[in-house]
Parts: C-alpha cells; structure tokens; sequence
C-alpha cells in the first residue's frame, strides 16, 4: 500500500468473505502511537529516508526485523515521523501484527557510520553484514530506516520538536499531514542500537564489508 493512501483498518468483528480478507487492526490506538512516536524517542533518534518523498518501505517488508548497530553516526539534515508498513497479504511472519507494523520513519541526508553492524536472526543462525571500521567509516546519501526501536547517546543542532510531518524539509521528504514530526540540522549519535524493519539508500558505501553466517547477531 502507497503510504500516500489513507490509512486502511477494518474493526474486530466478522470480517466478509472475499478473496483478500481486508487488514486487521485498531485504528484509534495506531493512529495515536503514530502521531506521538517522534516525541519518545528524541533523545535516541536515528535513521533516516528517501529523498523527493520516497519513503523507506515502498516495497513490501518481509516481516523479519533486523538489527544494526553503530559506534557513531554523524548526519546532516535529519528528519523523522511516525508511519506504517505492510508485508504481503497472508504473510507468514504477519503473527498477531495483521502484516502492520508501527515505525518511527528516520531520514538524513547525508551520514556516515562507524562499525557497522547489521545482523538478521534465520531461525538459529543470523545472517551478519560489517563494515567501516578503522579509519574509513560507511557513506551514505538519502539513508532511510523504518525502526520500532532506537536507543543511542543523541545530540542535535538547531532541532524543531512538534513540526507537522508534511512540511518537513531538512532531508528533502515529507509525511503525512496532521502527524507529529521533528527535524534537525545535524544528529550526532553514538552507541547507535536500531531494530529496523525497512532501509533504503541512495547510496550506501561499506569499506571492508564482510558477509557470514554466525551464531550472534549484532
């Protein structure tokens, strides 16, 4: 579903019969977590998004978070808000979520990281990216996450708490109009712990990237 797309929830009760069974959920609650998401996590805060309002989770999320984790990150042109994404009619992984799941969407400009670590748990045995270690730290432009959780050591240059996510315009995005958003023209973060549920980048440079199979994660 288009986040550009009204927010579509169909109440507990018999749900009709049909080929696609509509999503289940609970809007006032989700719209209200939505709305606050931003103002928890300003002290902690990370992650970023698409520039031109491309938002992170276009596509459909597979449903299997992912840890990543960082010693410092250092952004310019930071926003965040809180939005929706959707896994694939049916999925698998959808448990008692009804294939939604609540995120703080995160955007920066332009950011680097140092010691990346992204790791996904398989059922036993995680799938583990590093990266950028030493003196050559990743690069990334238009860096977008989807995060359900963000904790870090943060710091802000000329932050704005409270903005309506529609007129953001630090990195270039925008989200829906009437939720809370917050914006920033640098975020410092160390520390950096994200369970994410979505990235994209507009491109994303890993010096000394290493891919393995390993018995922890992140």
């Amino acid at each position: 579903m288009d986040r550009s797309e009204e927010l579509g929830v169909v109440p507990d009760g018999p749900e009709p019969q049909s080929a696609e069974p509509p999503r289940r959920g609970r809007v006032r609650l989700r719209r209200a977590a939505l709305m606050a998401i931003p103002a928890c996590v300003a002290g902690g805060v990370l992650m970023v998004m698409t520039a031109q309002g491309v938002l992170a989770a276009q596509f459909a999320i597979s449903g299997l978070p992912f840890t990543v984790t960082a010693t410092n990150l250092d952004g310019h042109g930071f926003e965040q808000y809180g939005d929706m994404d959707h896994m694939i009619p049916h999925s698998p992984n959808q448990g008692h979520t009804g294939g939604q799941v609540l995120v703080a969407v995160s955007a920066i400009k332009t950011a680097t990281l140092s010691n990346l670590c992204q790791s996904v748990n398989l059922g036993g045995i995680n799938l583990k990216i590093t990266a950028g270690g030493g003196s050559s730290p990743v690069q990334a432009t238009n860096l977008t996450t989807d995060s359900d959780v963000l904790s870090g050591d943060a710091s802000f240059t000329n932050i704005e708490i409270g903005n309506d996510a529609s007129t953001l315009d630090k990195a270039g995005v925008q989200g829906r109009p009437g939720v809370f958003g917050q914006q920033a023209d640098r975020v410092v973060i160390q520390n950096l712990r994200q369970n994410n549920w979505a990235t994209t980048a507009g491109s994303f440079t890993l010096p000394g990237m290493h891919l393995s199979f390993s018995g922890t994660g992140c």
